[in-house]
């Protein structure tokens, strides 16, 4: 591992110490170790000289580096009597809870009494938030901290008394469906972990308001880079952004215990961090497939659009909807048309506009006079061919996600021929 460049490691309930051996990586660029149950020194050379608190935050003990608290000084006669303590007392402790619990057992199998430990939801393990602090963190939710509006809620920026910059979701629970999607979005944000998905870091809910406290995107969606004059993505850009949504896909539907289908891909879902990495939000309509069930039936409809046919028509949910919506992400990226834009009418659908007509590639991204025009224009000619075979009108004409993925990044490998070394 002495290559390693970046390792996220939050929210792992990780304990114990940051091991100074990790100075020693000098390729390391990006370290998360946030809202574990880490204690004692932060190293401070190599790699972690440039390392901020954001790094680390959420772990009350840690001690010594940027903006944490400095760390005690420890005694020659204290590090003694610790180690006193290691030696003699540990053990003794530990064999006394051990013929605690061997009593109790006993007790309670003679009394017939089942002995069985709830497994804690994750935002109960995780730093507690209360709506006091979520209300003095969005200053009253004032609309200066609005980041967007959703279907079932409001989703402000947070900033709180420890500096902590956090996503708030407040679900309007006066909407239909409100409830069922906090609690979706609870039930598959505790347990899922990759880095192209957003983050739970803790939830606030009683009987009248309900919240999730999410990971905060610096540089907001891939919509708002995509329809803003404000905003400009280069080509490599928009595919390596669609490589990262392509592999939050991919985890979803085979790299878990349970197949997850999103339901509700779109460009405003894909939220983009300071480095503009994409991450997959917003599971709201999120349907979880039991073993061996490959389709689930829903009354609940995305945004139009971006569904598949049979979703739309008789509300048919698959691994193969997703995949669709991602051919129509993939389309709106590189052409920056809206799948329901006012051009589009029943006989023209987004996909025959690609499937059948020139000059529709995003004209930000092609200058003839460029000395590699035609490179590109080979590559944007697989990004909208890998887009139809996404978006087949047949589910099982459509790719899985696992070759979604390979293809994309074949694209680019193709596109750096000359340099794939770098991109392996």
């Amino acid at each position: 591992m002495i290559g390693l460049e970046s390792a996220d490691l939050s929210n792992n309930i990780l304990s114990g110490m940051i091991p100074k051996s990790l100075e020693a990586l000098r390729y390391l660029k990006d370290f998360n170790v946030s809202f574990n149950r880490l204690e004692g020194e932060i190293p401070s050379k190599g790699p972690f000289s440039s390392f901020t608190s954001q790094s680390f935050m959420g772990n009350e003990e840690l001690c010594g580096g940027f903006l944490f608290r400095p760390c005690k000084a420890r005694s020659v006669h204290h590090s003694r009597r610790s180690r006193f303590l290691l030696i003699v007392l540990v053990p003794l402790v530990v064999s006394l809870m051990g013929l605690g619990s061997i009593v109790v057992f006993m007790f309670r199998r003679r009394k017939n009494v089942p002995t069985q430990v709830e497994s804690l939801p994750t935002t109960t393990i995780l730093a507690r938030i209360s709506y006091i602090e979520i209300e003095r963190a969005t200053q009253g939710f004032d609309q200066c901290n609005l980041l967007g509006r959703g279907g079932f809620g409001s989703v402000y920026k947070g900033i709180f008394a420890n500096e902590m910059v956090l996503a708030i979701k407040v679900f309007n629970l006066h909407i239909e469906g409100a409830f069922k999607s906090f609690d979706t979005e609870c039930e598959v944000l505790r347990n899922l972990r990759h880095r192209n998905l957003t983050k739970v870091i803790s939830s606030c809910t009683n009987m009248d308001f309900k919240a999730l406290l999410l990971e905060y995107m610096p540089n907001g969606s891939l919509e708002q880079w995509l329809h803003s004059d404000d905003y400009y993505l280069n080509m490599i850009q928009r595919l390596d952004i669609m490589i990262d949504v392509a592999s939050a896909l991919e985890y979803l539907h085979h790299g878990y215990a349970t197949v997850v289908v999103h339901s509700d891909l779109k460009p405003s879902n894909v939220l983009l961090d300071e480095r503009l990495v994409g991450h997959v939000s917003d599971f709201g309509l999120t349907k979880l497939l039991g073993e061996g069930e490959s389709i689930a039936h829903t009354n609940t409809l995305a945004t139009m659009g971006y569904i598949a046919p049979e979703y739309g028509s008789v509300g048919l949910v698959s691994r193969r909807c997703d995949v669709y919506s991602y051919g129509i992400v993939l389309m709106e990226t590189f052409t920056r048309k809206k799948p329901y834009d006012e051009m589009f009418q029943e006989n023209l659908s987004m996909r025959s506009w690609v499937c059948n007509s020139e000059d529709i590639i995003d004209a930000t991204l092609l200058e003839p006079e460029e000395i590699d025009f035609k490179k590109k224009l080979h590559c944007m000619s697989s990004i909208l061919e890998l887009a139809l075979n996404c978006t087949a009108e047949s589910p099982n004409e459509r790719l899985n996600m696992k070759d979604v993925r390979a293809n994309i990044k074949k694209i680019k490998l193709e596109f750096f021929a000359n340099d794939v070394a770098k991109f392996m």
